[in-house]
């Protein structure tokens, strides 16, 4: 037994051969032939290992998370929606421009055709009392426009008092017969054209059909000027969500992506209000025209389409943000978005189809720009390096 514990356990090099399993930060000390484990130096911390620290979330501070940044945004939006009704009048006068100058040059073309078309009603009757260059100049440079109606020019000076005088009463015998009335003489017509400025054209004014109709126009013009100024808001609240499930090194794309995503939004809802909403109404005036039907906008369905286009313009144009924000945390990568860009085609013209109205000048005023802008993410992702590749 002594030559057992002084012989084998007492010298380390005695002990059988046997692997015990150790900790790396552990340092292995004998004293008197006992193995005792020591705390040893720390190690060296892995630069990347805490990627999780103060991000790791589980499923409910999710939900938490989004309920807080909801009720954020909808409190900012309804402050700014509130700011909105004081001045929705004066927004509501300046939508209605562009369907006033669509309406406008509907009938200044109306009015161009209605001229040309004109024929008297019999072969060498009586002209109609303007020339076209004396039409169009009326109607293109003094902002006018006409009616035409044709009239009795006798009758009518009759009325005016500067018909001639009739002639004497003749001493015709009283039995004599009396010719009967030769009847309304419509081949007696003249034709004349009733000016007016064309702002005071019953045609081009925008009506309602109902008494409430009118508030609920107004409560749809303040809520669009509450989604444009809150909508700064509602993004920094949105990303806030984002960030809340991002990585440490990964949240500052965030601040980066704010104030662009911002931007981008606004230029899409201009982009709709200021140069869209021209070519899509005149287009759908004349698709009226061609079936011969006469437009008699309400006001309401007016501001629907307003509604609808701007957001949809501004939410389609977050498409590089969203593509370089998709590619930095490595959910995407850049050779996918080269190699699947036929489909991204495809994909862009079918949102582009619900986000706008029915017809086609919309339609690609949308998908064209967010084709370019697709292709201009797939640049911005290829050649923009990543933050620490920029710090480095």
């Amino acid at each position: 037994m002594d030559d057992f514990f002084h012989g084998r356990l007492g010298n380390p090099a005695a002990r059988p051969s046997q692997k015990v399993p150790r900790t790396p930060p552990w340092d292995v000390k004998y004293h008197r032939g006992i193995e005792t484990l020591l705390p040893g130096p720390p190690m060296a911390r892995i630069d990347d290992e805490d990627l999780f620290q103060s991000s790791t979330m589980t499923f409910g501070e999710h939900l938490e998370e989004l309920r807080v940044c909801l009720i954020r945004a909808t409190m900012g939006l309804a402050v700014a929606v509130l700011i909105g009704f004081m001045v929705a009048r004066p927004f509501v006068h300046l939508i209605e421009q562009p369907l006033k100058r669509a309406l406008a040059n509907y009938y200044s073309n109306r009015a161009v055709e209605t001229f040309d078309t004109w024929q008297p009603r019999v072969d060498g009757g009586p002209p109609l009392p303007y020339s076209r260059e004396e039409v169009i100049d009326a109607v293109e440079r003094h902002g006018m426009s006409f009616e035409l109606r044709e009239i009795h020019a006798d009758r009518l000076a009759r009325v005016l008092g500067t018909a001639p005088a009739p002639p004497a009463a003749s001493a015709a015998p009283t039995s004599a017969k009396v010719d009967a009335p030769a009847g309304f003489g419509m081949d007696d017509l003249v034709p004349v054209l009733l000016w007016q400025p064309m702002v005071k054209d019953s045609r081009v004014s925008i009506t309602t059909l109902s008494a409430q109709e009118a508030f609920g126009m107004y409560v749809k013009a303040a809520l669009l000027v509450g989604i444009l100024l809150a909508s700064p808001w509602i993004f920094y609240q949105l990303w806030t969500f984002v960030a809340a499930g991002l990585y440490p090194h990964e949240k500052r794309y965030v601040h980066v992506f704010l104030p662009i995503s911002t931007l981008l939004f606004l230029a899409g809802a201009f982009l709709a209000f200021f140069f869209v909403f021209d070519f899509v109404l005149d287009y759908l005036l004349q698709f009226n025209a061609w079936l011969g039907l006469d437009p008699d906008p309400r006001i309401s369905e007016w501001m629907g389409f307003v509604l609808i286009l701007p957001i949809g313009f501004g939410i389609g144009f977050q498409l590089p943000l969203v593509m370089l924000f998709l590619e930095r945390i490595g959910i995407v990568d850049v050779e996918t978005y080269a190699s699947q860009w036929r489909l991204a085609v495809v994909i862009i013209f079918v949102v582009s189809a619900i986000l706008t109205p029915a017809d086609p000048y919309s339609l690609l005023f949308l998908a064209v720009p967010l084709c370019l802008l697709y292709f201009g993410g797939l640049a911005i992702c290829r050649w923009l390096p990543p933050v620490r590749a920029r710090e480095g």
